[in-house]
């Protein structure tokens, strides 16, 4: 050692990264993914995983050959995950033509008084936006690129003449897809969605009216089942048909005899999706996660026995995407459970008075609109600050999940809950052991060699598969 005041300059020698968790070597997390053999080996910022038999667990971490394999593909890895979460530009957009609906949902997000009251698009207004929006995005994707136009709400059949004249004058420049509670749905607007090849979105939130009734109502406090029912019936087989159950305390015990519904219907592919509780009034029939977790995991067994018994999935999409996400990132097609979440960088809200929101779960939170369509450019409104404060919200800056090893496979959502709920965009949403287990099952399924079974027909075409290592 040199002495005191010695002007010699010593250089400590970095580590050579050979041993894993210790210096410059890679950090796994186990994880009980509670499976009787497979344990979850997790490098959490690059979502490197492994399922390593629970009595092989110390050869792998010990292992040079494990550590070199990783290292081989880390690089790779690393820019996968950096391009999914900084590198991609908006391609959809959830149009709002109307701030009215003609149901009162007890859970909705969109305040009850613009709902009630709000104001429609004119046609010209509509045709507008969609033409601000098609030279907008002329400017951003490649030549040939069809972006996504999802009619959102409230309820956008409420001024469906603005819309079906929209999708009549750009059906060449979008891909459409309407989302709607399916009372408004008559014979000729089925007729024209289906002839166009619309994506039709339903809401549905029980088998049953005692159920469904509970949480979608009209204004007058009548249920909806029996007339959503119909409209299911009249679009039974159509491929672009899917249907929204929006999970709560409500209705949770009852999700396995909904998916046994569903599939009854011909539904191709539902989503089981967790209330947002951004709105005080969803709060009140928030489920508790592990019961929400029991009863969710269950309806999926059951689509997998319906799809077993009978050779037709029924796929629980905001599953599938979790499972997606783990064995091929990129190929994600929600974004929700990523980090930064898609709103304002995949997708972006267009309220009816033209305020462009991050995500519709903001519209009604006035001081999340980044500009207006009519008057700003785009460019400018995706970097507004109202934007950045939700395309800036990274697990890593948020308590537990920056010590979470499965947060690329979750990506604490929701923004707009963490926000209202939690008070600030560095918090939590609201349901973590809810998703926490989503994984866990979904890495158990993996193991099992039985992901396939829960996905979408032909999903690996055109994606790649990350590297992953099994059977050690």
């Amino acid at each position: 050692m040199s002495p005191v005041g010695n002007s010699q300059t010593h250089v400590a020698a970095p580590s050579r990264g050979r041993y894993a968790n210790s210096g410059n070597g890679p950090s796994f997390a186990p994880v009980d993914i509670g499976h009787t053999s497979y344990m979850a080996l997790i490098q959490a910022d690059t979502a490197f995983w492994a399922l390593i038999r629970k009595n092989k667990l110390a050869d792998a971490l010990s292992s040079p050959s494990f550590i070199r394999a990783f290292r081989r593909e880390e690089k790779k890895f690393s820019r996968e995950m950096h391009t999914l979460r900084f590198g991609l530009k908006p391609s959809a957009v959830y149009f709002n033509p109307t701030e009215k609906c003609n149901l009162n949902c007890r859970y909705c997000y969109i305040p009850a008084a613009m709902r009630r009251h709000g104001a429609h698009m004119s046609v010209k207004q509509v045709l507008h936006a969609l033409a601000l929006l098609k030279q907008y995005f002329r400017s951003t994707l490649p030549a040939g690129t069809r972006p996504q136009i999802v009619f959102h709400g409230a309820e956008p059949m409420l001024n469906r003449e603005a819309v079906f004249v929209g999708i009549e004058r750009y059906a060449a420049d979008f891909r459409f897809g309407v989302q709607t509670n399916g009372t408004l749905l008559d014979d000729r607007a089925i007729e024209f969605l289906t002839g166009h090849g619309v994506g039709i979105g339903l809401s549905l939130d029980g088998h049953q009216p005692r159920i469904a009734d509970r949480t979608r109502k009209s204004w007058d406090g009548r249920g909806v089942f029996a007339k959503v029912n119909e409209t299911m019936e009249k679009l039974s087989g159509y491929p672009g048909c899917n249907v929204i159950c929006t999970v709560t305390r409500e209705n949770m015990r009852h999700l396995t005899p909904m998916v046994d519904f569903l599939h009854a219907m011909k539904v191709p592919a539902c989503m089981l999706n967790i209330v947002r509780c951004t709105l005080p009034p969803a709060r009140k029939v928030r489920p508790a996660d592990p019961a929400a977790a029991k009863y969710f995991l269950a309806a999926l067994e059951r689509s997998n026995e319906l799809f077993h018994r009978t050779g037709r999935k029924i796929v629980v999409a905001n599953f599938a995407n979790i499972i997606v996400s783990i064995v091929a990132p990129a190929a994600r097609r929600l974004m929700c459970d990523i980090s930064p979440c898609g709103g304002g960088r995949c997708f972006f809200a267009l309220a009816p008075n033209g305020d462009v929101f991050p995500c519709s779960e903001f519209i009604g939170l006035d001081h999340f609109a980044g500009g207006n369509l009519f008057r700003d450019p785009m460019a400018k409104i995706l970097k507004s600050a109202a934007f950045k404060q939700v395309t800036g919200r990274k697990v890593e800056n948020i308590e537990p999940c920056r010590r979470c090893a499965i947060r690329h496979f979750c990506g604490a959502p929701c923004p707009a809950e963490a926000h209202e709920v939690n008070g600030g965009m560095d918090q939590i949403g609201s349901f973590c052991e809810f998703y926490e287990e989503q994984v866990r099952h979904a890495f158990r399924l993996i193991a099992d060699g039985r992901e396939d079974e829960y996905l979408w027909d032909n999903w690996k075409k055109g994606t790649t598969q990350m590297f992953h290592l099994r059977d050690l």
